[in-house]
């Protein structure tokens, strides 16, 4: 590593940046920042190393996400609730132990119908931050 690479910043705003020598991270109190401040209600803790970005997020009940792309491959595990994802029209429901792809620049769009938050843990390429980008209206 050199001297300059201890004082870099995350790409997305707020995230925890991994630094030398830093290998365990609590995600229940590393930070709070919003998944997708444009577009979604989700919101949770977000730790960044040199090419990947790992979040644990929260997606409150009864709040779906406006339509969006990333330029970053992306993959959601949940394990908490049901997370409906919106590919070309169709809906598909993914709970506890499911894991869905979202290829980088696919639009898509988010929803937690149930009756409790759902609770999931993400990773992308640091190729781009976390944040996507909402979709024209």
């Amino acid at each position: 590593m050199t001297p300059t690479d201890d004082t870099r910043q995350a790409m997305t705003p707020g995230a925890k940046r991994a630094g030398p020598g830093e290998y365990l991270f609590n995600m229940n109190g590393v930070n709070q920042i919003m998944g997708g401040p444009a577009y979604s209600p989700v919101f949770g803790s977000c730790v960044e190393g040199d090419r990947m970005i790992v979040a644990l997020m929260r997606y409150p009940k009864g709040k779906p996400s406006d339509r969006h792309s990333h330029p970053n491959e992306q993959w959601i595990y949940v394990l908490e609730g049901v997370l409906e994802m919106e590919f070309d029209g169709t809906v598909f429901k993914a709970g506890p132990g499911d894991c869905i792809y979202v290829p980088a620049n696919k639009m898509h769009l988010a929803a937690n119908n149930g009756d409790k938050d759902v609770i999931f843990f993400t990773c992308k390429d640091t190729s781009h931050g976390l944040h996507g980008i909402k979709a024209p209206s």
